[in-house]
């Protein structure tokens, strides 16, 4: 039997940059949403986990594609399961529709780590997960490690502060998504155009008050960014794709 957690989201104009299209990271906000929620459904909550645990939930990587832009005033249904997997590492599929026509679809990839080892646990272990996947709607697409050019160049610095943070004290896996648009210039970009993937990975977190050092890389319809700190050390990295506007698109 298919387990999974479905919810229809109004994007409002706060969720919207230029152009009426919701933002990327207002694309993730979406996804984060229905993750959260459908967790709770199946008691693998943050707050659960780390009670039953003392382990806490950290995203790995995330990546969505789509059809046409989700845009201002559009209602997004996400249709949200787990894969159930018995390794370190757990998958969560999504597929998005648009006012009720599939869009697209997404993939994250989660860990859960225990809070003072930070050693990570096996999803075999948890008896919340083995009668709660999505079996027969599971996707096939697993996330791995991105290549980025060899040649790279500066795009500036990018700090963090109290509004990129959230309740776990780091800053929301979302930002990132900002903090490679405003890399990339989007703005320059996008007329004409959309995101139409976009993958990023999580190798550290950032705190509020930090600052790193932005590189993009890449042309065309594919971009790349990094965000490294002062010792070098990768904290992110991403890769975003554009397509033509659809013509019924905004």
């Amino acid at each position: 039997m298919s387990v999974y957690y479905e919810h229809t989201y109004g994007v409002a104009a706060r969720d919207t940059g230029l152009f009426g299209q919701c933002r990327p990271s207002g694309v993730l906000t979406l996804l984060q949403e229905a993750a959260t929620s459908a967790a709770c459904e199946i008691h693998v909550s943050g707050p659960e986990m780390l009670e039953k645990y003392n382990a806490i939930w950290m995203v790995v990587r995330m990546w969505y594609r789509l059809e046409r832009p989700i845009c201002w005033g559009d209602a997004v249904t996400i249709r949200t399961w787990h894969r159930g997997d018995r390794g370190a590492t757990l998958y969560r599929d999504f597929d998005i529709l648009i006012n009720g026509t599939w869009a697209g679809e997404a993939v994250s990839a989660w860990v859960l780590a225990d809070v003072d080892s930070r050693r990570l646990l096996r999803m075999g272990a948890l008896a919340e997960t083995l009668e709660s996947g999505g079996a027969g709607l599971c996707k096939d697409r697993h996330l791995t490690k991105l290549v980025l050019p060899e040649h790279m160049i500066p795009a500036g610095r990018r700090a963090f502060h109290y509004s990129d943070a959230d309740i776990n004290g780091h800053v929301n896996n979302v930002k990132y998504a900002d903090a490679m648009a405003d890399a990339l210039r989007l703005e320059n970009l996008l007329p004409g155009h959309f995101v139409s993937q976009l993958q990023i990975g999580y190798h550290a977190e950032c705190l509020a008050g930090e600052e790193i050092a932005l590189q993009t890389g890449g042309g065309g319809a594919r971009w790349y960014v990094r965000g490294a700190d002062d010792a070098g050390k990768t904290r992110f990295d991403g890769v975003l794709s554009l397509s033509p506007l659809p013509v019924s698109a905004p």
